[in-house]
């Protein structure tokens, strides 16, 4: 019976050696190097191979000094060490914890148990060296350029020079994912890069592209490296010997990009450009070019410590290894490399959340919506409900908000309620943990919920808190769900909040200072956290909403006979918002007034001081008991004389609004 020590045999290339060992010896023990916290992924992993009777943990630590063991280690005849940090981002300090003082204590391990190390290296021991890298090859004065290359460097050199020890060096290239299913389990090495290629994908397949030659690389399957591994750990008499577990045709640099470009459908390029790998040379001795580029790599998410070593100079030579592996051949990238675009796709990619199901971007979405009981937030539920959404309907009522959603169901809809005062910071904190439980994300939010006093400034000077109750529900309100939810919206790199805000913004009429500073001040909060998250693919859209028939406007009798929206045609702006994700959708009268104000200021100003004489305050302004909603206006007023004027211009027919959409800065 044969048994084996193993470190990192939970990790992605470890798991698959240790099943291989288990494969080819159905008698073979392996402990398996875990911490406390990963004792049940062993006992799940153990059982997926059916050797739950071959396979214990043993428990420890690869950084803590002598492995971190409790107990003493059980006889072994290998030690196969393939626990290490493989990070080109990692620290010098993390590096060398795990690199070479986890070595070190393997080494002594190997040697306490007389056990036969197989220690798991890599390539990048060779630095920057220029020219042919044979197997024995080791210390010919390479620069090793980061921590991962020093320390990997070292942990070499630990183990060749320690005395009394029988050991073997495997050294692969750089690990993408198993050829057959195209698995990986990080974002590493060239998958750096998917994201550039996926957004190269929206260009025309065929487009004539020249590309750069920065030279050439090596990639291998893990599924791969697993097999040879195992093939060579348990073929005898190879003691002292170093193994490159490389690709033997070594790839350009464009190839890698050809392949994977061809299984996104982005285009392929026409050629390399002739002296371009000496041009990028030359270019990064210009001061400033090094710099330049980093902040170019970050912008796309790549980090800049992976720049350097995108290709190497040493081309490993690796025919005494390929003697051992008879008919265990490397398979061509292009042969996988679609199996490998996929599976990013589907389980890695950052921005998968972004992605429209079926071609519609509301199906399958969660949608949460504010002030959902009635009104625009009640007419918003059916409509992205119909749509194929799962509508969260918030509201303070929890009467009216049952009734609602109720409603929303009844019309075939997927719709929850939650009750919730979203001016209380604990109930908003208790609402966004539930809807997180319940749903595992959201994907939209309509800042709905909303409170308006018409009530001019002087009528005002004793009642400061008409001004702080609009902004409790209007800005606070709004502000405290959108801070609840980012953390979980950035960690899924997608979410998109429209805030229901209103034309009075632009117009600033009189009687609504409370109202359009809560709102303007949402629409700046909007507007700068809209910048801040855009790396992480946060938007956020203001309906600057024209007047809606809906209970917030009741009490101003002055819009009683007026032509104003329907709540299901407010819906319908908000539906785009959703859709379309632009940064404001506005009306043509609302855009017109922003123009005023900016090229005739003065004519602006006539103009609402004459309106702000013609109309009085509201008798709920002037505490007075208002008369029932449903009750016209005996004789029309200023508002209703201009009604047909401004009507027309509160939105525009579809095909009108969508010819001048492409107008840059408007969104009618």
């Amino acid at each position: 019976m044969v048994s084996y020590v193993v470190t990192g045999g939970t990790g992605f290339l470890g798991r698959r050696v240790v099943a291989g060992l288990l494969a080819d010896d159905p008698h073979a023990v392996v402990h398996v190097l875990v911490r406390e916290a990963s004792v049940a992924k062993l006992d799940e992993l153990a059982a997926t191979w059916g050797a739950t009777d071959r396979v214990f943990a043993l428990v420890g630590d690869l950084t803590s000094p002598d492995l971190g063991l409790a107990d003493t280690p059980p006889a072994a005849d290998h030690v196969v060490h393939l626990g290490a940090v493989y990070d080109m981002t990692a620290s010098e300090e993390s590096a060398r914890a795990a690199n070479v003082d986890g070595t070190t204590a393997v080494i002594a391990l190997a040697r306490t148990l007389g056990a036969r190390l197989h220690h798991v290296s890599s390539v990048a021991v060779a630095g920057d060296y220029t020219g042919l890298w044979f197997e024995h090859d080791f210390d010919l004065g390479q620069n090793l350029t980061s921590p991962y290359h020093r320390t990997k460097f070292e942990a070499e050199r630990l183990v060749r020079e320690s005395p009394d020890l029988s050991w073997r060096i495997y050294r692969p290239a750089i690990i993408v994912g198993d050829s057959r299913t195209g698995e990986m389990d990080k974002i590493d090495g060239p998958y750096y890069f998917f994201p550039a290629i996926a957004r190269m994908a929206a260009l025309p397949s065929e487009l004539p592209l020249p590309l750069p030659n920065p030279g050439t690389t090596n990639i291998v399957p893990v599924d791969w490296v697993a097999a040879a591994m195992v093939r060579l750990i348990t073929t005898a008499g190879l003691e002292g010997r170093t193994f490159h577990l490389t690709d033997p045709r070594q790839q350009q640099f464009t190839d890698v990009y050809r392949a994977f470009a061809r299984a996104a459908g982005a285009p392929t390029g026409i050629g390399t450009l002739p002296g371009s790998r000496a041009a990028l040379r030359l270019l990064g001795r210009v001061p400033g070019t090094t710099a330049a580029r980093d902040l170019v790599l970050r912008g796309n998410g790549i980090p800049a410590e992976v720049a350097p070593h995108l290709t190497f100079n040493a081309r490993f030579v690796s025919d005494s290894t390929q003697v051992y592996l008879s008919g265990l051949e490397v398979p061509p990238l292009e042969s996988y490399a679609d199996k490998l675009w996929n599976y990013w796709r589907e389980h890695l990619d950052p921005d998968r959340a972004r992605r429209h199901r079926d071609g519609d971007p509301l199906r399958d979405r969660v949608v949460l919506i504010t002030g959902a009981s009635s009104g625009i937030g009640l007419a918003t539920a059916h409509a992205v409900a119909a749509r194929g959404a799962t509508v969260l309907m918030v509201a303070r009522n929890p009467e009216d908000l049952s009734a609602a959603a109720a409603e929303v169901r009844a019309d075939g809809g997927a719709a929850q309620e939650y009750s919730c005062d979203i001016t209380d910071e604990k109930a908003v904190e208790l609402l966004v943990k539930q809807v997180l439980a319940d749903h595992g994300r959201v994907d939209y939010v309509v800042n709905n919920a909303g409170r308006s006093i018409r009530r001019s400034v002087l009528a005002s000077t004793d009642r400061m808190h008409d001004f702080e109750r609009t902004m409790a529900v209007n800005y606070f309100g709004a502000v405290r769900l959108i801070l609840a939810l980012l953390p979980a919206m950035r960690e899924r790199r997608f979410g998109h909040f429209v805030n229901i805000s209103s034309i009075a913004v632009q117009t600033k009429v009189p009687r609504f200072a409370a109202y359009v500073a809560s709102k303007s001040a949402l629409d700046t909060f909007s507007d700068v956290a809209a910048v801040e998250n855009a790396d992480a693919g946060i938007t956020f859209t203001s309906v600057r909403m024209p007047l809606v028939r809906t209970p917030m406007i009741a009490p101003t009798e002055a819009y009683r006979s007026i032509p104003v929206h329907s709540p299901e045609q407010a819906a319908q702006l908000v539906v785009r918002a959703l859709e379309d994700r632009p940064a404001r959708i506005d009306t043509p009268i609302g855009t017109f007034a922003q123009f005023l104000e900016t090229v005739l200021p003065s004519v602006r100003k006539t103009v609402l001081q004459q309106g702000f004489r013609l109309s009085g305050d509201s008798a709920a302004a002037r505490g007075e008991r208002p008369a029932a909603a449903s009750a016209p206006l005996e004789r029309p007023g200023a508002l209703q004389r201009l009604a047909p004027l401004v009507q027309p211009l509160m939105s525009l027919p579809a095909p009108a609004a969508q010819l001048t959409n492409v107008i840059p800065g408007l969104s009618w």
